[in-house]
Protein backbone atom coordinates (compact mmCIF):
# COMPACT_ATOMS: atom_id res chain seq x y z
CA UNK A 1 0.00 0.00 0.00
CA UNK A 2 1.59 3.43 -0.56
CA UNK A 3 0.75 6.77 1.03
CA UNK A 4 -1.46 8.03 -1.73
CA UNK A 5 -3.83 5.34 -0.96
CA UNK A 6 -4.66 6.09 2.43
CA UNK A 7 -7.21 8.13 3.40
CA UNK A 8 -6.19 10.49 6.48
CA UNK A 9 -8.98 10.90 9.72
CA UNK A 10 -10.19 14.27 11.33
CA UNK A 11 -9.66 14.66 14.95
CA UNK A 12 -10.68 11.64 17.56
CA UNK A 13 -14.28 12.00 18.37
CA UNK A 14 -15.65 10.64 21.46
CA UNK A 15 -16.87 7.58 19.54
CA UNK A 16 -13.19 7.27 18.47
CA UNK A 17 -11.70 7.18 22.40
CA UNK A 18 -14.47 4.62 23.24
CA UNK A 19 -13.08 2.09 20.78
CA UNK A 20 -9.30 2.81 21.67
CA UNK A 21 -10.68 1.75 25.17
CA UNK A 22 -12.89 -1.46 24.77
CA UNK A 23 -9.57 -2.70 22.12
CA UNK A 24 -7.36 -1.84 24.91
CA UNK A 25 -9.91 -3.40 27.36
CA UNK A 26 -9.69 -6.52 25.51
CA UNK A 27 -5.66 -6.93 24.99
CA UNK A 28 -3.91 -9.22 27.07
CA UNK A 29 -1.00 -8.36 25.35
CA UNK A 30 -0.95 -5.13 23.23
CA UNK A 31 2.48 -3.86 22.10
CA UNK A 32 2.86 -0.04 22.36
CA UNK A 33 5.21 1.49 19.16
CA UNK A 34 6.21 4.63 20.56
CA UNK A 35 8.04 8.08 18.91
CA UNK A 36 9.07 11.52 19.16
CA UNK A 37 5.59 12.60 19.50
CA UNK A 38 4.92 11.14 23.06
CA UNK A 39 7.85 12.79 24.60
CA UNK A 40 7.33 16.32 23.26
CA UNK A 41 4.84 16.74 26.33
CA UNK A 42 8.05 16.52 28.44
CA UNK A 43 9.42 19.46 27.20
CA UNK A 44 11.54 17.52 24.39
CA UNK A 45 12.26 19.05 21.21
CA UNK A 46 11.37 16.04 18.23
CA UNK A 47 14.02 15.99 15.65
CA UNK A 48 11.84 16.57 12.14
CA UNK A 49 9.49 19.60 12.89
CA UNK A 50 10.14 23.04 12.38
CA UNK A 51 11.65 23.37 15.70
CA UNK A 52 12.90 20.25 15.62
CA UNK A 53 16.97 19.07 16.53
CA UNK A 54 17.51 19.06 12.85
CA UNK A 55 17.00 22.90 12.49
CA UNK A 56 20.40 22.88 14.32
CA UNK A 57 22.53 20.13 13.52
CA UNK A 58 22.80 18.41 9.87
CA UNK A 59 21.58 14.75 9.97
CA UNK A 60 23.77 14.34 6.92
CA UNK A 61 26.84 15.31 8.99
CA UNK A 62 26.18 13.25 12.05
CA UNK A 63 26.21 9.84 10.42
CA UNK A 64 27.97 6.91 12.13
CA UNK A 65 30.67 7.03 8.72
CA UNK A 66 31.36 10.73 9.61
CA UNK A 67 31.38 10.59 14.00
CA UNK A 68 34.66 7.74 12.71
CA UNK A 69 36.41 9.69 10.52
CA UNK A 70 35.82 13.44 12.25
CA UNK A 71 36.96 14.78 15.32
CA UNK A 72 34.42 17.79 14.39
CA UNK A 73 31.40 15.70 13.73
CA UNK A 74 31.97 14.20 16.63
CA UNK A 75 32.18 17.27 18.65
CA UNK A 76 28.93 18.45 16.81
CA UNK A 77 27.74 15.40 18.21
CA UNK A 78 28.72 15.84 21.85
CA UNK A 79 27.14 19.34 21.40
CA UNK A 80 23.87 18.28 20.64
CA UNK A 81 23.20 15.42 23.17
CA UNK A 82 24.35 18.07 25.62
CA UNK A 83 21.84 20.20 24.65
CA UNK A 84 19.01 16.66 24.45
CA UNK A 85 20.30 16.23 28.50
CA UNK A 86 20.21 19.79 29.26
CA UNK A 87 16.63 19.87 28.28
CA UNK A 88 16.20 17.83 32.18
CA UNK A 89 12.61 16.27 30.84
CA UNK A 90 10.39 14.44 33.14
CA UNK A 91 8.47 11.61 32.17
CA UNK A 92 4.69 13.14 31.44
CA UNK A 93 1.29 11.46 31.62
CA UNK A 94 1.47 9.63 28.72
CA UNK A 95 4.43 8.07 29.86
CA UNK A 96 2.66 7.41 33.51
CA UNK A 97 -0.55 5.84 31.54
CA UNK A 98 1.50 3.37 29.71
CA UNK A 99 3.14 2.07 32.53
CA UNK A 100 -0.39 1.90 33.60
CA UNK A 101 -1.85 -0.16 31.95
CA UNK A 102 1.41 -2.51 31.71
CA UNK A 103 0.61 -2.60 35.60
CA UNK A 104 -3.37 -3.89 34.32
CA UNK A 105 -1.95 -6.12 32.25
CA UNK A 106 -3.22 -4.84 29.37
CA UNK A 107 -0.11 -4.01 27.56
CA UNK A 108 3.08 -6.26 27.29
CA UNK A 109 6.56 -4.29 25.80
CA UNK A 110 6.74 -0.74 24.71
CA UNK A 111 8.67 -0.64 21.41
CA UNK A 112 10.32 2.76 21.07
CA UNK A 113 12.22 5.32 18.93
CA UNK A 114 13.27 7.45 21.72
CA UNK A 115 16.23 7.58 23.05
CA UNK A 116 15.00 9.60 26.35
CA UNK A 117 14.82 6.83 28.81
CA UNK A 118 11.44 8.52 29.69
CA UNK A 119 9.31 5.05 29.38
CA UNK A 120 11.45 3.84 32.44
CA UNK A 121 11.41 7.47 34.61
CA UNK A 122 7.58 7.17 33.99
CA UNK A 123 7.35 3.73 35.23
CA UNK A 124 7.34 1.54 32.62
CA UNK A 125 9.01 -2.19 33.58
CA UNK A 126 9.30 -3.70 29.54
CA UNK A 127 11.00 -1.33 26.89
CA UNK A 128 12.70 -1.73 23.95
CA UNK A 129 14.88 0.87 22.65
CA UNK A 130 15.05 0.10 19.56
CA UNK A 131 17.21 3.52 19.01
CA UNK A 132 19.17 2.77 22.23
CA UNK A 133 19.62 5.84 24.84
CA UNK A 134 21.03 9.28 24.89
CA UNK A 135 22.04 8.27 28.38
CA UNK A 136 24.66 6.04 28.23
CA UNK A 137 27.78 5.59 25.82
CA UNK A 138 30.11 3.62 24.52
CA UNK A 139 33.42 2.34 23.11
CA UNK A 140 32.88 1.70 19.06
CA UNK A 141 36.34 0.37 18.83
CA UNK A 142 39.26 2.61 17.17
CA UNK A 143 38.01 1.48 12.99
CA UNK A 144 34.84 0.13 13.10
CA UNK A 145 33.53 -0.78 9.55
CA UNK A 146 30.05 -1.20 7.35
CA UNK A 147 28.30 0.94 10.51
CA UNK A 148 28.79 -2.00 12.82
CA UNK A 149 30.49 -0.96 15.94
CA UNK A 150 33.71 -3.20 17.36
CA UNK A 151 34.90 -1.45 20.55
CA UNK A 152 35.79 -3.19 23.79
CA UNK A 153 32.81 -3.67 25.67
CA UNK A 154 33.51 0.22 27.53
CA UNK A 155 29.99 1.87 28.48
CA UNK A 156 29.59 4.57 30.95
CA UNK A 157 27.13 7.42 31.42
CA UNK A 158 27.15 10.49 28.78
CA UNK A 159 26.99 12.64 31.61
CA UNK A 160 30.64 11.43 32.42
CA UNK A 161 31.71 12.12 28.48
CA UNK A 162 30.63 15.94 28.63
CA UNK A 163 32.26 16.07 32.07
CA UNK A 164 35.56 15.26 30.63
CA UNK A 165 34.78 17.89 27.69
CA UNK A 166 34.15 20.45 30.11
CA UNK A 167 37.62 19.89 31.97
CA UNK A 168 39.45 20.51 28.61
CA UNK A 169 39.59 16.74 26.26
CA UNK A 170 38.90 17.86 22.78
CA UNK A 171 37.79 14.24 21.86
CA UNK A 172 37.31 12.19 24.55
CA UNK A 173 38.19 8.44 24.06
CA UNK A 174 37.35 4.88 26.01
CA UNK A 175 39.21 4.66 29.14
CA UNK A 176 40.12 1.46 28.86
CA UNK A 177 41.62 0.82 25.00
CA UNK A 178 41.55 4.02 23.99
CA UNK A 179 39.17 3.39 20.78
CA UNK A 180 36.67 5.97 20.02
CA UNK A 181 33.24 6.83 22.30
CA UNK A 182 29.83 7.29 20.57
CA UNK A 183 26.59 8.07 22.47
CA UNK A 184 24.74 4.13 22.57
CA UNK A 185 22.21 5.99 20.31
CA UNK A 186 21.89 4.15 16.43
CA UNK A 187 23.12 6.88 14.01
CA UNK A 188 22.16 7.36 10.13
CA UNK A 189 24.73 4.39 9.09
CA UNK A 190 24.71 2.41 11.90
CA UNK A 191 23.45 -0.77 11.97
CA UNK A 192 20.84 -1.47 14.05
CA UNK A 193 21.65 -4.15 17.57
CA UNK A 194 20.15 -7.54 15.89
CA UNK A 195 19.07 -8.60 19.19
CA UNK A 196 17.20 -5.43 20.40
CA UNK A 197 15.25 -5.44 16.50
CA UNK A 198 14.56 -9.56 17.28
CA UNK A 199 13.21 -8.83 20.88
CA UNK A 200 10.92 -5.99 19.08
CA UNK A 201 9.59 -8.25 16.39
CA UNK A 202 9.19 -10.85 19.12
CA UNK A 203 6.89 -8.95 20.92
CA UNK A 204 4.68 -7.60 17.82
CA UNK A 205 4.75 -11.12 16.73
CA UNK A 206 2.47 -12.20 19.89
CA UNK A 207 0.69 -8.70 20.60
CA UNK A 208 -2.84 -8.43 20.16
CA UNK A 209 -3.08 -5.32 19.39
CA UNK A 210 -0.57 -2.43 18.31
CA UNK A 211 -0.72 0.77 19.58
CA UNK A 212 1.48 3.63 17.70
CA UNK A 213 1.72 6.79 19.40
CA UNK A 214 3.24 9.64 18.64
CA UNK A 215 5.28 8.00 15.49
CA UNK A 216 5.48 9.40 11.67
CA UNK A 217 5.67 6.07 10.65
CA UNK A 218 7.64 6.72 8.42
CA UNK A 219 11.37 5.58 9.33
CA UNK A 220 11.69 1.52 9.27
CA UNK A 221 12.15 -1.13 10.57
CA UNK A 222 9.94 0.11 13.41
CA UNK A 223 7.47 2.15 10.75
CA UNK A 224 6.78 -1.75 9.05
CA UNK A 225 5.52 -3.21 12.47
CA UNK A 226 2.11 -1.82 11.78
CA UNK A 227 1.53 -2.85 8.26
CA UNK A 228 3.12 -6.40 9.22
CA UNK A 229 0.56 -6.41 12.16
CA UNK A 230 -2.79 -5.62 10.15
CA UNK A 231 -0.96 -8.49 7.39
CA UNK A 232 -1.61 -10.90 10.50
CA UNK A 233 -4.93 -9.71 11.48
CA UNK A 234 -3.64 -8.09 14.59
CA UNK A 235 -5.93 -4.81 15.01
CA UNK A 236 -3.79 -1.47 14.80
CA UNK A 237 -5.05 1.96 16.97
CA UNK A 238 -2.80 5.32 15.78
CA UNK A 239 -2.43 8.12 17.79
CA UNK A 240 -0.48 10.79 16.50
CA UNK A 241 -0.83 14.42 15.97
CA UNK A 242 -0.35 14.49 12.31
CA UNK A 243 -1.44 11.96 9.80
CA UNK A 244 0.56 8.68 9.18
CA UNK A 245 0.90 6.57 5.88
CA UNK A 246 -0.68 4.04 7.78
CA UNK A 247 -3.71 5.50 9.40
CA UNK A 248 -6.32 3.84 6.35
CA UNK A 249 -5.70 0.55 7.82
CA UNK A 250 -6.32 1.88 11.72
CA UNK A 251 -9.41 0.33 13.95
CA UNK A 252 -9.18 3.82 15.31
CA UNK A 253 -6.76 6.80 14.52
CA UNK A 254 -6.86 9.43 17.34
CA UNK A 255 -5.39 13.07 17.03
CA UNK A 256 -5.75 14.30 20.55
CA UNK A 257 -2.59 15.35 22.46
CA UNK A 258 -1.34 11.78 23.66
CA UNK A 259 -0.56 13.21 27.17
CA UNK A 260 -3.86 14.20 27.63
CA UNK A 261 -5.36 10.97 25.56
CA UNK A 262 -3.83 8.09 27.49
CA UNK A 263 -4.34 8.82 30.96
CA UNK A 264 -8.08 9.11 30.43
CA UNK A 265 -7.70 6.09 28.31
CA UNK A 266 -5.87 4.16 30.89
CA UNK A 267 -8.20 4.97 33.35
CA UNK A 268 -11.25 4.12 31.79
CA UNK A 269 -9.34 0.70 30.72
CA UNK A 270 -8.90 0.19 34.60
CA UNK A 271 -12.69 1.04 35.79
Amino acid sequence: MNDASVPHRHRATTDDVDVLVDLLAGAERAVALTGAGISTGSGLPDFRSSTGLWTRYDPRELTFQRHVASAEVRRAGWAMRREFLDADARANPAHHALADLQASGHLGAIVTQNIDGLHQSGGATDVIELHGTAHASTCIGTAPRDGVPAGCGWSGPTRDILARIDAGEDDPDCPDCGGLVKAATISFGQSMDPMTTEAAWAAADQADLVLAIGTSLQVVPAASIVPTAHERGIPVAICNAEPTPWDGIAEVVCRDRVEDLLPRVAAAVRG
